[in-house]
């Protein structure tokens, strides 16, 4: 997920499910809840880097690092540092030893740049005084080692090093925490005033599938809303995380709600975050991203790599929540992202400068030079849908959005937009990958579809 800057090419855009031997009848096994069993607290070790060699006395940092050395259990990794206005011009580079083999990994690339995912200028959440410089983080898995290296770019024609690294420097080591305990969630019926959609892809159903992890991958739909809403939606949150919709209000070319794992589906430590909400007004347009994370997870660890992404969003890096709006993984699997309710514009922090107005998805993994999966992008398709048609937004059209102020376009500038868009549409940035870019223009059509345009 490389950007592109006047001054630089760089810029980011980022519960083992185990079935039981038996469940009650008309239940399904889903992701693991936060509130059973064991809690998910995770946990986070900074490690503040150094100057290598004559730099630990010069004052100018051009070179910074940590040598090889063991460290408490972490699977996800990333740098910050102090200012979040000061961008890294350089690269950061990473290698983790596998707690399970005792391995050490080749060296692996962080995105330098991770703003363009953060909250517009001039927000509450962006002046907090919390917000800290980042680069993208990266899955590694259960790793008890580490050592890292972060260098400037070099002058283009061949002088010194053409400036410092950013001060603060800190190497952030995430332990996502262990999964919860399964619960088993009653299968919900869809809403009323919504009738399923024919599935324009008929290789996709909405059965059951197992992967090759041995797991149910298709959970209910128990995300939840947490404060009251305006609209004819009444989703009762039961006692077992799910929600039930007991009426929506018809709309036309509305598309059914697809199956959303909740936050206490995936984990999440409520704690974290900051307790209030933050909305905007509607919802015009979907931004699609990669969490540029890497694709070395397996589905069942997708609640953990989501875990381990909020913690870094909140902790290290000083956001309010989690900066997407929903993910999506490898298999198809929609989550809750950003708190506030899953059918309301909850304001997001995911592309800088058009967060007002708009949600959020990222698919987790890298997908510049991968392909996505059948599954990711009929995921994308039915959550754009859903999530478009409860404005009223047809997912091939065009919308209206003011910048914030991007890289690309200045604030207040009036962009006419795809109302289902990449992130490299609102900023100069290869996000959300190439291979993944060029599959939305079939997502545009397969969510029409979802919601019963011709």
């Amino acid at each position: 997920m490389r950007a592109f800057l006047s001054t630089s090419i760089g810029v980011a855009c980022a519960a083992a499910l185990v079935l039981p031997l038996s469940l009650p009848s008309g239940a399904v096994a889903a992701p693991q809840d936060a509130r059973a069993g064991t809690s998910v607290p995770g946990s986070t070790e900074s490690l503040p880097l150094v100057p290598f060699g004559s730099e630990r006395s010069s004052g100018v940092a051009t070179e910074q690092g940590l040598a090889q050395r063991d460290v408490q259990p972490f699977s996800l990794v990333g740098v910050v540092w102090d200012d979040a206005d000061a961008e890294l011009h350089g690269s950061v580079q990473v290698r983790s030893r596998s707690a399970e083999t005792g391995a050490w990994s080749g060296w692996q690339d962080l995105e330098t740049h991770n703003a363009e995912h953060g909250a517009d200028l001039g927000t509450s959440e962006r002046d907090s005084g919390t917000v800290r410089g980042s680069t993208a983080p990266l899955w590694v898995g259960a790793s008890d080692g580490v050592q890292a290296r972060v260098r400037a770019d070099e002058d283009p024609a061949g002088g010194p090093a053409r400036a410092s690294l950013p001060r603060g420097l800190s190497l952030e080591l995430v332990d996502p925490g262990e999964a919860p305990e399964q619960l088993p969630v009653t299968e919900t019926d869809a809403p009323r005033g919504q009738s399923v959609a024919s599935d324009p892809d008929p290789t996709d159903t909405d059965d059951d599938t197992v992967t090759d992890d041995g797991i149910a991958m298709d959970p209910d739909d128990i995300a939840t809303d947490t404060d009251t809403d305006t609209d004819t939606d009444t989703d009762t949150d039961t006692d077992d995380g799910t929600v039930t919709d007991t009426g929506i209000a018809a709309r036309p070319y509305s598309a059914p709600r697809p199956k959303i794992i909740s936050r206490k589906g995936w984990g999440a430590n409520e704690k974290l975050r900051e307790k209030q909400f933050g909305y905007t007004k509607t919802v015009k347009a979907a931004f699609v991203h990669h969490s540029a994370t890497g694709n070395n997870y397996t589905c069942k660890q997708a609640p953990s790599v989501i875990r381990g992404i909020y913690r870094y969003h909140v902790t290290s890096s000083g956001w309010r929540d989690i900066g997407y709006n929903f993910a999506i993984d490898k298999c198809g699997n929609i989550y809750e992202g950003r708190a506030g309710g899953v059918t309301k514009p909850v304001m997001g922090a995911h592309t800088l400068g058009f967060n007002t107005n708009t949600t959020g998805i990222a698919v987790l993994g890298s997908y510049s030079s991968v392909n996505p999966p059948a599954a990711v992008t009929t995921a994308v398709a039915k959550l754009s849908a859903w999530k478009l048609g409860l404005h009223g937004i047809n997912p091939r059209g065009k919308v209206t959005l003011t910048s914030g102020g991007s890289n690309k376009y200045k604030k207040g500038r009036k962009v006419a937009m795809n109302a289902v868009s990449g992130h490299r549409d609102g900023f100069v940035t290869d996000c959300p990958g190439n291979k993944l870019y060029s599959r939305l223009g079939s997502v545009r059509v397969s969510a029409a579809k979802y919601q019963g345009r011709s």
